[in-house]
């Protein structure tokens, strides 16, 4: 029986929001991160070598959702297409 729309989406945030929070648990005590799509896929020692690899990832596949992760500050950054 498939589950209401309301219930699916509840349980997909809480999902998002577990694994954001045990990000920081899974890396290193620092440096920086790709995520796609919710999960952790390269590590990186610099902010630059972080995003540089965002932005071709975000170029190559622009249908994903892809971040950098900051583990120091434990913030995200959205990677957009430059629009032009």
């Amino acid at each position: 029986m498939p589950k209401p729309a309301q219930e699916k989406s509840v349980q997909e945030k809480s999902a998002q929001d577990k694994s954001s929070k045990d990000m920081s648990k899974d890396l290193s005590q620092g440096g920086y991160a790709v995520v796609v799509d919710g999960q952790v896929k390269t590590e990186f020692k610099t902010k630059e070598g972080a995003q540089n690899g965002a932005r071709d990832l975000k170029r190559r596949f622009p249908m994903l959702q892809i971040k950098v992760y900051d583990v120091a500050s434990r913030q995200e950054q959205e990677i957009e297409l430059a629009r032009g």
